[in-house]
């Protein structure tokens, strides 16, 4: 059925007049309140895929919405530019990195542009760009100055074939180079660091103040992972009182009675001392292996192919468990990590799981010091009790045992009460070309000095040649590598390293806020007026790293005198989106798997495809991308087009009256106020798809009222309907409807600059609705009642119903729970 407009004529031309008339550029001076809505800037990877439809719609819908609440609303877009997937390309097909992001950048562009997504395009930020690496650098010696960055020893991925540093995702699953084959290394390299974990408990405490999805911030808190306990010394046996200990962290010190055995990381320094010449080839085994997994893997419960008993295994050495006085063995593992605590742990099989697991793998002993309840058919127990076999914590419940154990440590001096933090500061060095460069020279006699900030910024040479190693041409590009000392003017050395590309995502927003600065990051006093971000929409993924990153650096900066003024927090409300799966796999380029919407936009037009994203099911939820889309996709345009026969084409079909309005008229204008009052709540709520759901069902209503009405259209109750459709759906379908509202309401009629509906609370309240009554909870009889039903009335019509005394048969009720106008449960 051919339809009654032609789509992408008029998706093209509203997408024209908003840019051309800046419908959505804001500037500090507005009048207006203010509103900040951001999606994540994305990693410009070519055209756009359904994800980003999926985010960027529910962003706009978000910015046209406020903007007709009445709101300055700052919409900015930008590209988070730099990465390893533009290098990698460079490698494989000559191409510059710039030249290939900055294509994939156009093509991601115009898609956002296809879908009709308004943002104020003057704001663009692209990480690549020098005007924005100028201020990563400035921000990166400002924190140096400030104590914030420095430099130390940290382990990376090498590639002895390559002779290379490798990215996490360049090391395959097997633990070789994706490229040469040979077998990853570990290998220690000075690089740089901020020093996140200076702000861990503000980071944590701060959690509590923002409205955030739950998960988003547990997730956050078990990384920052604060946990209060006590460190102490356990004697190693064989190497007298002088540095023979071994330090241990524990949270449950009122378990040590059941120490059994010690466990060390491979890389502690103990390891080499205590090992035998008998356990010597077991343990490099183990240290051999944990060189090829990242310190994720580690942690997990789970590595294929790696039993608990391949991943650890005995030094040969023992110490003493102090609380008992007895040795224990020691051994090496790889769940242990070096830079989580002291690097050893006590463990405790009959009350950690892993331990208890790692234990039985190995045959060793297990002593239960907490009594599990009867009925416990072994296992670990985890849980609360009461002390067993625990010396003089015996009786004692497990808080007060602590505290006893802790004192006994304390005044015994073995040990004292300490925090430790799973934070560990941010690596921010990569050895790669394509990133913002470290600003930093190294001197002979002056050591590592900042390039001074007249001299910013360092841009990377164009003329350099990119090897199928992947090793990072500035180190052989002599002319960059090679300058002289800020300082006394002597030789010296550039950093060739480049920043890790999360620093360019850890402040972008407040730059967004005043780009046009050429004198400061941004005007501290304009970013105030619009930060924190109101709301701000990415995927899941970024629930950890990017976001604390950016939490902390929000905080450096104000710390450091760049952002004074502006919250600490730079994020007021999140969102995280669903993924869309294909095939029950996430879309995503590396899979092949991607649905380009431009065959969508070359159809039934970006409305449909919108309105789909927006109708498919509650927005943070995951969806299947199936077979039956395309025909959910088409519905969704046969209903635009049954929208636009309801809103344009009516004179040809009706005849239209004035005067009384009917029954029928008023009723059609309850439900015009009903509409506005749930789309309204509904987008508050982000309830989108039941928005959807309502305009579908009251253009039903309304194609009835056009049929039934044999008297006539009275014609202000249909053209209060049919605008209230069209404002409502302005910004989940900003194209047709916008054509629409023009075609009602005269050339230069303008549906995006219009107020967003009110409603009349009276009017919006149904006339009846139905309570269901039950009789110890199954269903007895459903009755039609006013809205503002008394309870005493909601009761007396359920005990007066028919079916309900048939039930009773004259019993008496023992209590009756009333929940009007809904629900009347009686119990008998």
């Amino acid at each position: 059925m051919a339809r009654p407009f032609d789509v992408q004529e008029i998706e093209q031309k509203w997408q024209r007049l908003w840019a051309d008339e800046g419908s959505y550029e804001v500037d500090a001076d507005d009048p207006r309140p203010s509103q900040y809505v951001l999606c994540m800037y994305p990693y410009p990877s070519g055209p756009a895929h359904q994800g980003h439809v999926r985010n960027y719609t529910f962003g706009d819908l978000l910015v046209r919405h406020r903007t007709m609440q009445g709101f300055a609303v700052l919409s900015p877009f930008g590209f988070d530019s730099f990465g390893l997937p533009a290098e990698n390309a460079a490698i494989r097909t000559g191409t510059h990195p710039r030249t290939f992001t900055e294509e994939r950048i156009a093509e991601l562009k115009a898609s956002v542009v296809a879908l009709g997504a308004v943002y104020d395009w003057r704001r663009q930020i692209r990480s690549h760009d020098p005007s924005y690496m100028r201020w990563n650098q400035v921000i990166f010696l400002r924190l140096l100055q400030a104590g914030l960055a420095y430099r130390a020893m940290a382990p990376v991925n090498w590639c002895p074939g390559c002779q290379t540093v490798l990215a996490n995702e360049q090391v395959l699953a097997d633990g070789t180079c994706e490229r040469s084959g040979d077998v990853v290394i570990q290998r220690d390299l000075e690089q740089w660091f901020f020093r996140i974990t200076s702000y861990a408990d503000e980071l944590l405490a701060d959690l509590e103040t923002l409205d955030w999805p739950e998960r988003v911030k547990t997730m956050q808190r078990n990384w920052v992972g604060r946990s209060e306990g006590v460190e102490f010394d356990l004697q190693v046996v064989g190497h007298g009182a002088e540095g023979g200990t071994l330090r241990v962290f524990t949270t449950r010190p009122d378990t040590s009675f059941g120490m059994t055995y010690a466990v060390v990381a491979p890389e502690h320094p103990l390891v080499d001392v205590i090992t035998t010449d008998a356990q010597r080839s077991a343990v490099d085994e183990v240290r051999t292996a944990v060189a090829h997994i990242t310190e994720h893997e580690r942690m997990s419960s789970d590595i294929e192919g790696q039993t608990l008993a391949k991943r650890g295994a005995f030094t040969g050495g023992c110490v003493v468990n102090p609380f008992s006085g007895e040795q224990i063995p020691v051994y090496v593992a790889d769940y242990v990590l070096m830079r989580y605590g002291t690097g050893a742990i006590m463990a405790v099989p009959a009350e950690d799981e892993r331990d208890w697991d790692f234990a039985h793998a190995h045959g060793l002993p297990v002593v239960r010091t907490t009594r599990p309840p009867e009925g416990f058919d072994g296992g670990a127990w985890t849980g609360d009790g009461v002390k067993e076999n625990s010396g003089f914590l015996d009786g004692l419940d497990i808080t007060a045992a602590k505290e006893r154990a802790i004192e006994w440590l304390e005044a015994e001096g073995l040990g004292r009460r300490t925090v430790n933090y799973r934070l560990r500061d941010w690596l921010v060095s990569r050895q790669r070309f394509w990133g913002c460069p470290i600003p930093i020279i190294y001197c002979p006699e002056h050591g590592a000095v900042g390039v001074p900030e007249d001299q910013l910024p360092v841009v990377a040479p164009d003329d350099v040649e990119f090897l199928p190693t992947g090793e990072s041409p500035l180190l052989r590009h002599s002319t960059f590598r090679h300058t002289t000392c800020p300082v006394c003017g002597g030789p010296a050395e550039r950093e060739t390293d480049t920043m890790d590309t999360f620093v360019d995502s850890s402040w972008y927003f407040l730059r967004f806020c005043d780009p046009w600065s050429e004198d400061r990051p941004f005007d501290p006093a304009i970013a105030a007026q619009f930060m924190p971000v109101d709301q701000y929409i990415g995927g899941i993924e970024h629930a950890i790293l990017h976001l604390l990153y950016a939490r902390f650096y929000t905080r450096a900066l104000i710390d450091v005198g760049l952002a004074p003024g502006i919250p600490r927090e730079p994020f007021r409300r999140l969102f995280t989106q669903g993924m869309i799966r294909l095939d029950h796999k996430k879309m995503s380029k590396s899979k092949g798997n991607l649905v380009a919407p431009t065959k969508y936009f070359n159809t039934v037009g970006a409305d449909a495809l919108r309105l789909f994203h927006l109708f498919a099911g509650p927005p943070a939820d995951d969806m299947d991308w199936s077979a039956q889309t395309d025909e959910i996709i088409q519905g969704c345009a046969r209903f635009l087009d049954r929208v636009w026969r309801l809103t344009v084409e009516t004179d040809a079909e009706v005849t239209w009256r004035e005067g009384e309005q009917t029954d029928s008229d008023v009723a059609l204008t309850r439900s015009v106020h009903r509409l506005i009052a749930k789309v309204s709540d509904d987008m508050e709520r982000w309830s989108f798809n039941t928005s959807v759901a309502a305009c579908m069902e009251f253009a039903n209503d309304l194609q009835g009222y056009r049929r039934e009405a044999s008297a006539g259209i009275h014609r202000s109750t249909y053209d209060a309907a049919a605008d209230a459709l069209l404002l409502l759906l302005a910004p989940m379908t900003p194209h047709v409807t916008a054509e629409a509202w023009e075609r009602r309401h005269g050339p230069g009629a303008r549906l995006h600059t219009q107020s967003w509906p009110t409603y009349d609370p009276g009017l919006a309240r149904a006339e009846r609705v139905t309570m269901i009554v039950q009789v110890n909870g199954k269903l007895k009889d459903r009755i039609e009642v006013v809205p503002d039903i008394s309870e005493a009335d909601a009761i007396a019509l359920a005990l007066a119903s028919e079916r309900v005394m048939e039930e009773l048969q004259g019993k008496v009720p023992s209590r009756i729970v009333a929940r009007p106008p809904r629900l009347v449960n009686i119990v008998l």
